[in-house]
């Protein structure tokens, strides 16, 4: 696994899973947005492409005690990203502002070996020639670039924006390093109803998600395989926090102590930026 580079600004999803209700807004908003061509096959999902994917979780328990949550799962961003280091032409790495793993498609040979290793399943194979029913293809987004068929695609944190909102903030004479709150936002994030997706730098004090992740709630997905996601989950349901990992069945979570749901603040999961 690859080394954790740091950078000044540390963009950062939050996603607050007592608020999603599984809607799909921003399955839809992503796909839009960053050009992801229609699937020839909508009953194989094996070979579908959905940046944003939302899974349903269950508390397996009966009525009246049944309780559902919904996860909406972008790329993780990871800190350490083993898609990063298996890749052989160097076709994705870590090395944009803001700790975005990229994705540079004309290296790719489409070996699908960042596949493989993405314990996330957020990368997707593009089986298909990108093909828009007759007129929809007004509607694509100039800014994003629609990939061939035989390279593999995921989710960039809308890095389009990203690059927009620098672009006018050099010309309006400001830092383009230090964007205010809101700023820069995915397209997933603009379009929750419900607001449970925040998105900014994780080190800068003024952006709401540097207090979201410091919440005895924040989790991330599979955190004890070292990857570092940038994507942190909130839930105040113990039951959830556990399906975030993967924990034995009388294995407490983090900070879990004598059946309490009050998490530790010195067992946090993680280590702050």
């Amino acid at each position: 696994m690859s080394e954790v580079k740091e950078f000044d600004i540390k963009w950062t999803m939050v996603v607050d899973l007592d608020k999603c209700t599984g809607c799909g807004a921003c399955m839809v908003a992503c796909q839009a947005e960053n050009n992801v061509a229609p699937n020839p096959d909508g009953t194989n999902k094996v070979r579908s492409i959905n940046w944003m994917k939302v899974y349903r979780l269950s508390n397996h328990k009966p009525f009246p005690e049944h309780d559902t949550a919904y996860l909406p799962r972008p790329c993780m961003q990871c800190g350490k990203p083993s898609c990063v280091s298996v890749c052989p032409v160097v076709a994705t790495d870590k090395n944009e502002d803001g700790g975005i793993v990229s994705q540079i498609y004309p290296r790719c040979i489409g070996c699908r070996y960042c596949m493989a290793s993405c314990p996330y399943h957020a990368r997707y194979f593009n089986w298909y020639d990108p093909i828009w029913p007759e007129g929809m293809e007004k509607t694509l987004t100039p800014d994003v670039s629609v990939r061939p068929r035989g390279v593999v695609e995921k989710c960039t944190f809308c890095h389009h924006r990203w690059m927009k909102a620098k672009d006018k903030a050099i010309a309006e004479g400001r830092n383009p390093y230090e964007l205010a709150d809101g700023e820069y936002v995915t397209s997933c994030t603009e379009v929750c109803p419900n607001g449970a997706i925040s998105f900014g730098d994780s080190k800068n004090p003024e952006h709401k998600v540097y207090e979201l992740i410091r919440s005895p709630h924040a989790f991330r997905l599979l955190e004890r395989l070292g990857t570092d996601p940038q994507v942190y989950y909130l839930s105040k349901r113990e039951w959830v926090r556990r399906q975030g990992d993967n924990y034995l069945e009388n294995e407490k979570t983090k900070g879990y102590v004598n059946g309490s749901e009050k998490l530790q603040p010195a067992r946090r999961r993680l280590p702050l930026p």
